[in-house]
């Protein structure tokens, strides 16, 4: 029997929020249709029935399902229809699941699905946040075991005031974009970009949102009063009681040494014969749950190493809890590329590629929003070696899409704009090594290959990550975390920026949330680390961003031209164009308001497309003088080419600097002069003169002297090439 129609209305920033349910996809576990302004978005929840068979872990999945008729579009690809999600669309669904996540039980093995569809979008109204409320309302109402609901909004900084969902244009003059989602009690996820916001105004910004969302949380407890769900039973996963405890008694002490080391190859070579040794005690005693033993050691490491911080104040590589490990900086590393950077950070290594390309180059994008490209580009790689693992590389999974937009989000407020450096920028950070918060050495090691390559950059951006382990009411903040703690601790807390504030947040959560205290001791402790990465180790490296590119990287040249001269430069069939690209060597990118881009590994070859663009769209001052070809020979004159498309006349009394009888005993069509602009005549037509440009640069003293005002020619013809007897 199908649910029954219900609609639930509230406001979110002065705009209509509603939920309908029980008219749309009733066969999953819950679901829900939320509009917000003219946003629609169908968010469904389902679980499996039974756990998953050998896994460690919780398998779920969130899907944010970009349809592009949602905006009116019809896909670009050869199909016609949607295809592997977009970039966008995979960050969405990270945004999802990090405040989702932590909120289900650990214990829990049983398959869930959630799917956001975008069926419908208004720009005002932003669809990540639409869905990340109508997927808690899905959940909430459902049967599936889930300690929701949460809410999520977003919030900007216009004109120095806090706005919750600004609209398309807020978003355009606002000096920041955070994403942030709550619980009733708690702040569950972060994520942010600004242009270098100060600690103080991004924490303000962080509790207004989270103040937002309480009334949110407040309206889905409302939902799931009156038409939610009994939530189910399911077995749980976790070993026994008396099984865990046997198996630490027998072997915390090895546990302890295996784990007190800087080295995780160390470490994981003293944990093998541990796991080795354990086995061949337990798995007689429990021969139904072998594959819980492996739980059990697991559930250990955790627990030592979170005993040491919280009752020790240890860490197990000897670290005090606000040190970071060794750095290191370098660039250079690559012979050929535009610029290169790498920054180590413990047994944490990424090397960086900056590749500098033509506006042309820039990335088109086929989405659901407002943004059709982008020339900046930042690609995070993950291999499995950086790890000591052997996998096949499948291309960049959600992981690394993520990353790389972190750190593409953290390094974007320091990019100099199209008109100061007019190139498209690819980065791609190679991880090498793996120990611990990789995304936040990308940042590091993408500000070195920056400001080698010579991109003006406006300011160097570092990142540092801090990690969390609570108890209770008790909690232990730590600065750069390294695997184990990210694994065994309860937050991941990444912060970039400059020295003046922030440029990028990315908080990830194992617990419900965190509290004002902890938020503002993260911020605090990320502040002063990130400018000790820079004083100390990045700006002793390369102090400021290299005057002059990589001889093997594009030279560029810009102008803006009337955008009504546009087709003179390009020609017919854009053939004074390619004729430009061809005699320069060079490429030639025009966009629709009339701003021009030369791109040529010669810099010379980049001034010659310069000066000929604007001579075509340009009138030539008088007394210029130009290299022109001549194009076409008549008895009064020569015609001679000074930049594709611009043609003017040599009279026969100014091809020498003696007296010509025949215009063929001094030029040829195809010859190279030099010629010099003489005013133009009544008809605006453009005359030029060789006999000046002769006596201007090689000093030749003319046999004559003549009126520099050009003769006009002694016969005109009519179109059908008789002689005018009039004349």
């Amino acid at each position: 029997m199908f649910n029954e129609f219900r609609k639930f209305e509230t406001t979110l920033a002065g705009r209509p929020l509603v939920v309908e349910t029980g008219k749309m996809a009733q066969l999953a576990g819950g679901s829900c249709l939320i509009r917000y302004g003219e946003t629609e978005v169908l968010c469904t929840a389902t679980m499996a029935d039974k756990p998953r068979e050998g896994v460690d872990f919780f398998p779920m999945s969130v899907d944010f399902e970009e349809k592009l008729y949602s905006v009116g579009k019809i896909p670009g690809s050869f199909q016609r229809r949607e295809g592997k999600a977009s970039e966008k669309a995979t960050l969405c669904s990270r945004v999802i699941d990090r405040p989702v996540r932590p909120l289900f039980p650990k214990d829990m093995r049983n398959d869930v699905g959630i799917v956001a569809t975008v069926m419908s979008v208004d720009p005002d109204c932003l669809p990540e946040i639409t869905a990340m409320i109508g997927v808690s309302v899905a959940l909430s109402i459902s049967p599936i075991p889930w300690e929701g609901p949460i809410s999520g909004v977003s919030v900007g900084l216009v004109e120095g005031k806090f706005v919750i969902n600004p609209t398309a244009e807020e978003r355009e003059k606002s000096e920041m974009a955070a994403t942030v989602a709550s619980t009733a009690d708690l702040v569950a996820m972060i994520e942010a970009g600004a242009n270098e916001v100060p600690n103080d105004v991004m924490y303000d910004a962080i509790m207004f949102a989270h103040a937002e969302n309480q009334k949110i949380v407040e309206f889905i407890k409302g939902i799931q009063a009156e038409i939610g769900k009994e939530k189910v039973s399911f077995p749980s996963n976790d070993p026994a009681p008396e099984m865990y405890e046997a198996i630490k008694e027998f072997a915390i002490e090895d546990v302890k040494v295996a784990l007190d080391t800087d080295d995780k190859r160390i470490r994981d070579e003293r944990l093998l014969p541990i796991y080795d040794a354990v086995h061949a005690k337990f798995d007689e005693v429990y021969p139904d749950d072998i594959a819980k033993i492996d739980d059990c050691l697991y559930k250990l490491q955790k627990y030592i190493v979170r005993r040491w911080l919280l009752d020790e104040g240890k860490r197990v590589d000897g670290r005090g809890i606000n040190d970071m490990r060794p750095l290191d900086a370098q660039i250079d590393l690559l012979s050929r590329v535009h610029g290169s950077g790498m920054f180590t950070r413990g047994q944490t290594q990424v090397l960086t590629v900056t590749t500098l390309g033509t506006v042309g180059e820039a990335q088109a994008l086929d989405g659901i929003d407002e943004e059709e490209s982008k020339r900046y580009i930042h690609h995070y790689n993950f291999p499995s070696y950086s790890v000591g693992e052997t996998k096949p590389s499948r291309g960049p999974g959600r992981r690394e899409i993520g990353h790389g937009a972190l750190a593409e989000r953290a390094l974007v407020p320091v990019i100099p704009s199209v008109e100061e450096f007019p190139y498209t920028i690819r980065l791609v950070s190679e991880v090498l090594s793996s120990n611990g918060s990789t995304s936040q050495a990308s940042i590091c090691g993408s500000t070195l290959s920056l400001m080698a390559a010579g991109v003006p950059i406006k300011a160097p951006v570092a990142g540092i990550s801090c990690g969390l382990v609570t108890e209770g009411d008790r909690f232990m903040t730590m600065v750069d975390i390294q695997g184990l703690e990210d694994f065994f601790g309860d937050m991941d807390f990444k912060v970039a920026g400059t020295k003046e504030g922030i440029t990028a947040i990315q908080m990830d959560l194992k617990v419900h949330g965190l509290t004002p205290a902890i938020i503002r001791e993260a911020l605090d402790k990320t502040y002063e680390a990130r400018c000790k990465i820079l004083d100390e180790v990045m700006l002793p490296c390369i102090p400021e961003p290299r005057a002059e590119l990589s001889k093997y990287a594009p030279k560029m040249l810009s102008t803006k031209i009337d955008p009504e001269k546009i087709g003179d430069v390009i020609g017919k069939q854009g053939k004074v164009i390619q004729k430009i690209c061809a005699e320069c060597n060079c490429k030639i990118d025009i966009e629709d308001d009339g701003s021009v881009f030369i791109s040529s590994t010669d810099i010379d070859d980049a001034n010659r497309a310069l000066n000929m663009i604007e001579t075509i769209v340009n009138d030539p001052e008088e007394g210029s003088i130009y290299k022109g070809v001549v194009t076409r020979l008549m008895s009064f004159g020569a015609f001679v080419e000074i930049a594709p498309g611009r043609e003017g006349m040599v009279h026969i009394s100014h091809l020498d600097v003696k007296r010509t009888e025949k215009v063929e005993d001094v030029v040829n069509v195809g010859d190279e002069i030099i010629v010099m602009v003489l005013p133009t005549d009544d008809q605006g037509r453009l005359n030029l003169s060789r006999r000046n440009a002769l006596i201007a640069v090689e000093g030749l003293t003319p046999e004559n002297e003549l009126d520099d005002t050009p003769r006009k020619p002694r016969r005109d013809f009519n179109k059908g090439g008789r002689r005018d007897k009039r004349n």
